[in-house]
């Protein structure tokens, strides 16, 4: 602050606080204050943007107990008394980091005394990332805390069985380090899984980025999903549809369940079997038994002599003339 009178401007009235405010009490009001007009908080806010030059201002006298001591020596002096901060004619300040922030030869024309690893670095370490100035990136103009690290792409393929039950396994990394990454039970085929911190490191100290993880399911040879239901096909016989009989279903990695077919039930009917599909912590679905009436592709002389011999005792009647009926509609 080259040249600057200090009996002009009260720093103590810019922050907020009384004369004897602690230095623990000081600081608790500037990272509020910085927070709140910080140049990423108003973007394009030019108010703000000069509200925070002027609580950095008052921040860095008062924060210094010399410069405090100084300070308020001055403001006791009476009108006419002026002060030029100390390291006026130096390089590499304070005024050096704002200037890179808001494209000034410092802040409003301002000069102020900055230490590496002093109480005012501390104070922006906290507000705006583990990272000091000169060793972050990102954030307003490279000033605004650590850059997080990349996250990185990955793809896996599971079995069927695994999807829908859950289960704890090891991937390999790029490095050749292990992975263990946990499926949550029911996981669909294309879904991506997201393992925190354990993509790119961070450049300069700031948080590791992700790993998104997409799941290929196999399909199984005899179950399909339907969300948290699964659904077989299950084939029974002209015989059995028609009259009416007691089957055995699978189940996915259990004993089968014996269904009731009800006498004349038709290709397609659906038959449920309460809690037997994808159990997860949102719910567990069911299995469906979906009846698929199995035609016979060679039959013997005798056989079908006697279907033909069934057919002629069937009602004179077409079972495709309700839709040809609703077509013509």
């Amino acid at each position: 602050m080259a040249s600057q009178d200090w009996f002009d401007k009260d720093f103590y009235k810019v922050l907020g606080v009384s004369k004897d405010v602690s230095d623990a009490d000081l600081k608790k009001t500037y990272r509020k204050l910085a927070r709140k007009y910080h140049p990423d908080s108003n973007p394009g806010d030019a108010a703000a943007e000069a509200k925070f030059k002027e609580i950095s201002e008052a921040y860095s006298v008062l924060s210094d107990p010399e410069e405090r001591k100084e300070y308020d020596q001055i403001r006791a002096m009476g009108t006419g008394a002026r002060f030029t901060a100390p390291g006026s004619g130096a390089q590499g300040g304070f005024d050096d980091v704002f200037g890179g922030m808001f494209g000034q030869g410092g802040a409003g024309g301002q000069r102020y005394t900055f230490q590496q690893g002093g109480e005012f670095d501390d104070v922006f370490g906290g507000l705006f990332g583990n990272g000091r100035f000169g060793q972050t990136s990102g954030g307003f103009r490279g000033y605004g805390g650590p850059t997080r690290g990349r996250d990185v792409t990955a793809h896996t393929t599971i079995d069927f069985v695994t999807a829908t039950r859950g289960e704890t396994i090891t991937l390999q990394a790029s490095d050749g380090k292990p992975i263990k990454v946990k499926i949550p039970a029911g996981v669909a085929d294309g879904q991506k899984i997201k393992l925190r911190g354990k993509g790119q490191p961070s450049p300069d100290g700031g948080e590791a980025g992700d790993i998104v993880l997409t799941v290929s399911v196999r399909k199984h040879p005899v179950f399909e999903r339907d969300g948290l239901n699964l659904r077989v096909n299950v084939p029974v016989t002209f015989a059995e549809a028609a009259l009416g009989a007691t089957i055995e279903v699978p189940t996915l990695g259990g004993d089968p369940v014996k269904l009731r077919v009800a006498p004349g039930t038709p290709s397609g009917r659906v038959l449920r079997v309460k809690g037997r599909g994808v159990e997860t912590g949102k719910g567990t679905g069911d299995l469906l038994a979906v009846v698929q009436v199995a035609v016979p592709s060679h039959l013997s002389g005798e056989a079908k002599e006697a279907l033909e011999a069934f057919a002629a005792k069937l009602p004179d009647e077409n079972p495709r003339d309700d839709i040809l009926a609703k077509a013509r509609s």
